[in-house]
């Protein structure tokens, strides 16, 4: 155990052992047959005990002797006398600490303890002594620091006497995880509730970030401090305000929008213009938490075409939680004549009435307010008749850089509105910005006298922290992530994620680098028409999606080439028709659950992945919403019945109008799900390449 070498047992340890098996079969055998035939005798009590001190983890025996207990309490003669009971009970107590002392961290045998003193007819003043001699002999026993607190609480002990009780033992021993975890529930607690000698939470933290400095600088090996010290930052620089921080449409814009996807943006900004099929678009909110209560009586939406409280506003989340970060709604469209122009205001108000709540319990309560403007626009009839959707080809010929379209002031003008920068937002409090800038030079200075992997991991988030106040120094923080997968490769995939989150933020962190990934589709056959803006992401080993708030406006997306394992993010860009996913490693269906969300989506490419390579996908679990958790309860019989063995395919592409899907290159294609597919999807136009008949 823990890179220990197993040694040959001797002869005499060998026979001893199994003398002790032959007991404790013995015992299991005899406590089977009373608790079979509900026997609470003292002798069949007796051999419970004999069994738990020599095995404190049989959970059977610790349930045994609790109907033991109520059966013995229930009793008449029994239930009124308090000395009776206290005995009963004080027996339970000495059971248990004798398992205790064959091994301190048995969960049962805390549990029991728990429930014994949860009964309220003993002293507790004994068990904090008890707690004393365990915790002397493992300061870090994580279950002497559980049932530490729970004491506690039943003592009605202050939480001050327990925070300094902490300080003590990390005194004691600064690589003591547990007790600067229990320090970090007891101050979180006396912060929220300020109390005194805990106000302002600035004096309280700065105080903190002192107590850690001399943990990491005394042993920079150890983790424990680090932990502390990820919490502290994380407590530092949270946000204690609900916000909203984009949208699409964007305040100010003027959209046009046409009900066909032939329609050509060529002379228009790629961030304003949009299509739709559905007589509907879609209105999106970003706020910079999680939040719920986003509803007709939260957000008022003044138009001439809809009436505010029919309007329904969902989550768009791939989890059943109601909560998310993206809120969207769908506006109608008017039914105009092909070629006609009219300008349709809208104006969205939130922050005027409570209920929008934040998953960590903040109000939505900043004001704000979005004006928009939009108008329909088609082609004429006789160019409708002459025209026919092309094939998508993902090829760099098919791409052209327009320098010219994409570089006007109406395309600048309409990429610098895509983020909501609102004069109430609360700004960072300098205490703040000193305190993150003192930590980044305490921990250049370490890192400049010795190579610390969770030092450099460290420095990298603080400097990623300075994006709530200034402009992020990416290449030093995408550097740090690079060394670290050189010097630490069993989190290989963690710094990966994390390096290309930056990346996705370096991309989008202003209007020119994102205007570079931005090029004109080229439609070869009807070069007058449908060239659509693509934002191409391909060849940049992304494993990971972000900074998705800047990209609602996105319609044609291409992320091949990289190494994604899950799409997590791609549900918020609400307006994407084409999506071109191939060569990553996504290796099931249920890593394209986002795509469930994405209504508009008619192309898309997953060819050349991992799907089907693995007949058990250990890395579904990674995702924060597996299928056979959110969606698999709702398929009935008939569905079953569709999909057979394809029904993670039958959930994620289920109600899909896709026009060409592209699957070649993984496992799972063959003859038969090719099959399921044609037949599933009836709006399909190209399979793989071919045309379908």
């Amino acid at each position: 155990m823990h890179g220990r070498p197993r040694k040959a047992p001797k002869h005499e340890d060998s026979e001893a052992s199994t003398r002790k098996a032959a007991n404790l079969r013995t015992l299991q055998s005899q406590l089977l047959h009373n608790h079979h035939e509900l026997i609470y005798s003292k002798e069949a009590i007796e051999i419970s005990s004999k069994l738990l001190e020599i095995n404190p983890e049989s959970y059977t025996a610790w349930n045994y002797r609790k109907l033991a207990v109520e059966h013995h309490l229930n009793q008449s003669q029994t239930g009124s006398d308090s000395e009776a009971i206290k005995s009963i009970l004080d027996e339970e107590l000495r059971v248990v600490e004798n398992a205790l002392r064959q091994n301190f961290k048995s969960y049962g045998a805390w549990h029991h303890r728990k429930w014994v003193l949860s009964k309220r007819h003993s002293s507790v003043d004994h068990e904090f002594r008890l707690l004393e001699k365990l915790q002397k002999a493992d300061s870090r026993n994580f279950h002497a620091w559980n049932y530490r607190r729970f004491i506690a609480a039943l003592q009605n002990r202050s939480e001050e006497d327990e925070l300094k009780f902490t300080t003590d033992m990390i005194n004691t021993n600064f690589s003591n995880y547990s007790a600067w975890h229990n320090r970090s529930v007891l101050l979180s607690h006396l912060i929220e509730k300020k109390a005194q000698g805990f106000c302002p939470k600035e004096k309280v933290l700065t105080e903190e970030f002192e107590l850690i400095h001399q943990a990491l600088f005394t042993d920079p090996d150890d983790q424990s401090g680090w932990f502390y010290h990820l919490w502290l930052i994380n407590l530092t620089i949270q946000p204690d305000y609900c916000l909203l921080i984009s949208s699409w449409p964007s305040n100010g814009a003027d959209v046009i929008i046409s009900s066909d996807i032939n329609f050509d943006c060529l002379d228009l900004s790629p961030f304003t213009c949009s299509h739709s099929d559905t007589g509907t678009f879609p209105l999106v909110l970003y706020f910079n938490q999680a939040v719920k209560g986003v509803n007709s009586s939260t957000i008022t939406v003044d138009t001439v075409l809809n009436t505010n409280e029919n309007l329904t506003w969902h989550p768009v989340s791939t989890n059943n939680s109601g909560t998310a970060v993206a809120w969207v709604t769908h506006l109608s469209l008017p039914d105009l004549k092909a070629g006609s122009l009219r300008d349709y205001p809208v104006k969205v108000s939130l922050g005027k009435s409570p209920g929008i709540v934040s998953s960590n319990g903040f109000q939505c309560s900043v004001p704000f307010q979005i004006e928009f403007r939009f108008r329909v626009q088609n082609l004429v009839e006789e160019v409708k008749k002459g025209l026919d959707v092309e094939m998508i080809v993902w090829r760099d010929e098919n791409y052209q850089m327009e320098d010219k379209d994409l570089q006007d002031s109406g395309a600048i003008v309409s990429l610098d509105h895509l983020s909501i920068n609102s004069n109430t937002e609360p700004a960072a409090s300098s205490w703040v910005e000193q305190i993150i800038a003192n930590e980044i030079e305490l921990f250049r200075e370490l890192l400049a006298e010795i190579n610390c992997k969770i030092g450099k991991l460290t420095l990298a988030r603080l400097l990623r922290a300075t994006s709530a106040y200034a402009t992020i120094p990416i290449e030093e923080v995408l550097k740090l992530y690079s060394e670290l997968m050189k010097l630490d490769p069993s989190h290989l995939q963690y710094y990966k994620d994390e390096h290309s989150l930056v990346l996705m933020k370096k991309v989008t962190s202003s209007k020119e680098s994102l205007l570079r990934h931005c090029w004109r589709y080229k439609n070869l056959k009807f070069p007058s028409v449908d060239n659509p803006i693509c934002l191409r992401l391909n060849n940049l080993s992304l494993s990971r999606i972000g900074s998705v708030e800047h990209l609602l406006w996105v319609q044609m997306l291409d992320l091949s080439h990289n190494e994604l394992q899950s799409i997590e993010g791609l549900e918020t860009m609400q307006l994407l028709s084409r999506l071109n996913l191939s060569r990553n490693k996504l290796s099931s269906f249920s890593a394209l659950e986002p795509l469930r969300l994405l209504k508009s989506l008619k192309v898309l490419d997953i060819s050349f992945n991992e799907i089907g390579d693995h007949s058990i996908d250990t890395r579904r679990y990674l995702f924060s919403s597996p299928l056979c958790h959110s969606v698999r309860k709702n398929l009935n019989g008939d569905d079953f019945a569709t999909a057979g063995k394809y029904w993670e395919a039958f959930l994620i592409f289920k109600g899909m109008n896709l026009i060409q899907f592209d699957v070649v290159g993984n496992s799972i294609m063959n003859g038969n799900f090719r099959s399921f597919l044609r037949k599933f999807l009836p709006s399909l136009k190209w399979l793989d390449g071919e045309e379908l008949h």
